[in-house]
């Protein structure tokens, strides 16, 4: 049987749920890893609760943890401590996102692994990470966004703070800790020891602000919100057409006076207010008036296609409809199915990640259902 992916052969306990840890744990099984699932008895995976539902399951779970096995174990029962234990002997990662010290209050801390389990590699995504003074607090997605600065930067120009509309604060924090999981991996393979990675999502709210640290901690400028507009380039925005608005990002001075002919206000690029990308920003204002005026005489469709021609990075702001029907979407396979027994046939985002030689099939394994997976994992043990 072909490899699934770069990461086939290793196992991965999944200790995860909700978002953060399960979006980890997903990029780790779409890279062919193999992802088994411990869930609470009964109840499993809080996001098993979540909807929209389909024929009585969750879209939100099965999006999230499609390819994988699921065990239900009670770790405060001997016997099922017995079977973790087992299982742990067989992993190379474990990966969990509860508030730090719950693992250590369970005897399963990274302390007390590192030296049963050398070779493990053990992942932790929280809110705020195993050390500061914050590391007990509890955090979601909003925390997040609103603690990392994120919201004070979305949204319109005096107007209320905006959460953005992906949960950007645990889906970053499942990207950095599959980053920190593969780098272990790598550690691994060339000492033979396992590593502990800790990923905040406040960390990771920080590590995705870019040009506004640098502006604050070298200006001492705090930026604030900005709508659609870009704080240091111009034209980077959104504009108003006759029908609606399109993004322009003319990120240098030779696709800004692309974008001047191809609007057939050639002037522009000679103004005396627009010559560079700074004096552009400066005068901002000014420069969008004068290029919605000339917009607001065609469509967007059609300007769309005048920019395209011209070679101006632009695009059409979609829905999420229109994103899911986009030809180029579906060319890179960015909407995939897996078939559920109960649920039938559902959609949900594909793997952004193309690695050559390796499969990136259109139909994914469903999501386990809980506990499905027991007598094949016990049998295997």
């Amino acid at each position: 049987m072909p490899a699934k992916g770069p990461l086939d052969g290793i196992t991965v306990i999944d200790l995860t749920r909700v978002l953060a840890g399960p979006y980890c744990t997903m990029l780790l099984a779409d890279m062919g890893a193999r992802v088994i699932k411990v869930e609470v008895p009964e109840k499993g995976d809080d996001a098993r609760a979540f909807g929209p539902f389909l024929n009585g399951k969750s879209g939100y779970f099965m999006s999230l943890n499609r390819g994988k096995e699921s065990i239900a174990l009670n770790l405060k029962s001997d016997s099922d401590r017995e079977i973790f234990e087992k299982l742990l002997e067989k992993a190379d990662v474990l990966v969990e996102n509860f508030r730090p010290g719950t693992m250590e209050k369970l005897g399963y801390g990274w302390e007390a692994l590192k030296n049963r389990f050398p070779a493990l590699v053990y992942a932790a995504a929280s809110g705020f990470g195993h050390s500061g003074p914050y590391k007990a607090r509890p955090s979601y997605d909003m925390v997040a966004q609103a603690m990392g600065g994120l919201m004070s930067l979305t949204g319109e120009p005096g107007g209320p703070p905006a959460r953005v509309g992906s949960s950007m604060g645990d889906i970053t924090a499942g990207m950095f800790t599959a980053i920190g999981v593969c780098s272990a991996l790598y550690h691994k393979a060339t000492t033979g020891k396992g590593l502990k990675v800790d990923v905040s999502m406040l960390d990771s709210q920080v590590a995705i602000l870019e040009n506004a640290i640098v502006r604050y901690t070298n200006l001492g400028e705090i930026p604030g919100r900005q709508g659609a507009r870009h704080p240091t380039i111009t034209p980077f925005a959104s504009y108003a057409t006759k029908d609606g608005h399109i993004v322009i990002a003319a990120g240098n001075d030779a696709i800004f006076r692309k974008l001047c002919h191809a609007i057939d206000r050639s002037d522009l690029a000679d103004n005396p207010l627009f010559l560079t990308n700074d004096k552009r920003t400066e005068h901002y204002k000014a420069l969008t008036d004068e290029l919605e005026t000339a917009l607001s005489g065609g469509t967007s469709e059609e300007w769309l296609r005048i920019l395209e021609i011209a070679d101006v990075p632009c695009g059409p702001i979609n829905n999420v409809k229109q994103v899911v029907e986009n030809p180029q979407v579906k060319a890179r396979n960015m909407v995939v199915y897996s078939d559920d027994d109960k649920a039938g046939r559902v959609y949900m985002a594909g793997n952004p990640i193309k690695i050559s030689g390796f499969a990136d099939p259109v139909s994914r394994r469903a999501a386990p259902d809980l506990d499905g997976d027991r007598r094949k994992i016990i049998a295997e043990l």
